[in-house]
């Protein structure tokens, strides 16, 4: 059962969230901070309706599971928050599910890829507090040649998906968005390598903030 929240004051937990509008390179970050012995991040796996891509594995990116899973799940109570998409291929649901992954009373610190409309959701089920964003940025043009390059990658690319979700970025991570929810950091996404440094650091600074409060 997941912890939900530090409200008790007995939690110890932080969850890191990547965010960033598509090909803006979260999975490749995310990869290589999980990889990163020193700070010991715990994946949270999310769990998603839409078909397996190309290079994706199931239960490393996401639990690939039908609708009637997510929707024993939601009669369970075990929803934390969920997303619904009306794709060019129909409707897919992304979520994260109370499953076991994630226990804020541990010292333990966890990373996951989130939306700031699953970044609220989060802050209200575990506490505001309890939460880290980390906001990814990249140039549109980048980010646009960058998904082009990836589409072409899959057995059928669909470019009208592409351009689906390259628009509903631009309303879903607008800037009075990012205020509102209190992500004020951006990480630019322009050298890779420096990216990931710079994103270490900070995960370094809020470990080291959050061990000397709790000791």
């Amino acid at each position: 059962m997941i912890v939900a929240s530090m409200k008790d004051g007995d939690n110890v937990g932080k969850i890191f969230c990547l965010m960033g509008k598509s090909s803006s390179g979260k999975d490749t970050i995310l990869k290589n901070l999980l990889k990163d012995k020193e700070l010991n991040l715990k994946p949270v796996i999310p769990y998603t309706t839409r078909p397996i891509r190309r290079n994706e594995n199931q239960g490393r990116e996401y639990h690939f599971v039908a609708e009637e899973l997510l929707v024993h799940y939601r009669k369970l109570g075990k929803i934390i928050e969920q997303r619904e998409y009306n794709t060019i291929n129909g409707r897919w649901s992304y979520c994260t599910v109370d499953d076991g992954q994630i226990d804020l009373a541990q010292d333990n610190y966890y990373l996951l890829i989130a939306t700031l409309e699953s970044y609220k959701n989060l802050q209200n089920y575990f506490d505001a507090s309890n939460l880290i964003p980390l906001y990814i940025e990249v140039d549109d043009g980048v980010r646009l040649a960058r998904a082009l390059d990836r589409e072409k990658q899959q057995s059928q690319p669909n470019y009208e998906e592409l351009c689906r979700r390259f628009l509903a970025d631009s309303n879903d991570f607008c800037k009075q968005k990012l205020e509102a929810y209190g992500v004020q950091k951006h990480y630019p996404n322009e050298n890779i390598i420096e990216c990931i440094q710079n994103i270490k650091a900070d995960i370094y600074r809020v470990m080291q903030r959050t061990n000397k409060a709790t000791t």
